[in-house]
């Protein structure tokens, strides 16, 4: 018990440095239309599954869309502020989803489901795009 509760302080407490230092995703940023290369970290999860780096980023009508493309076959929907993308890739193919971001560099909060478990499982992750 004593082990949740430190364990659940030390979450709260890396939530609220992210909130206080990270950059965020702006909408003032201005970008014009065209494709980028950004490149991307992560946090979150157990490190067995990562985003493929640098990040193809289109733009077009001012509005920025990331494709992600995972290190693994088992991701199968990704939540997004909320709402829910599927996995675009063919079967076989490392799972690959097209996502909104606001801006080519900034942090944002995402969770994937992944089947790769004995049950599919919702992981939280905290995706950081930095352009080149």
């Amino acid at each position: 018990m004593k082990n949740r509760r430190i364990r659940k302080a030390w979450i709260l407490l890396s939530l609220l440095l992210v909130l206080f230092t990270a950059q965020g995703c702006g909408k003032s940023d201005k970008v014009a239309d065209g494709t980028y290369q950004v490149d991307l970290t992560m946090e979150g999860g157990t490190g067995k599954a990562g985003i493929a780096s640098p990040v193809t980023v289109t733009v077009k009508d001012g509005k920025a869309e990331a494709t992600l493309v995972w290190s693994s076959t088992h991701y199968d929907y990704m939540l997004v502020n909320d709402k829910k993308y599927e996995n675009e890739a063919k079967a076989g193919e490392n799972s690959t989803f097209t996502i909104p971001i606001e801006g080519l560099t900034c942090d944002m909060e995402v969770v994937g489901d992944t089947t790769a478990m004995s049950k599919p499982h919702e992981i939280e992750y905290t995706l950081h795009f930095k352009e080149k």
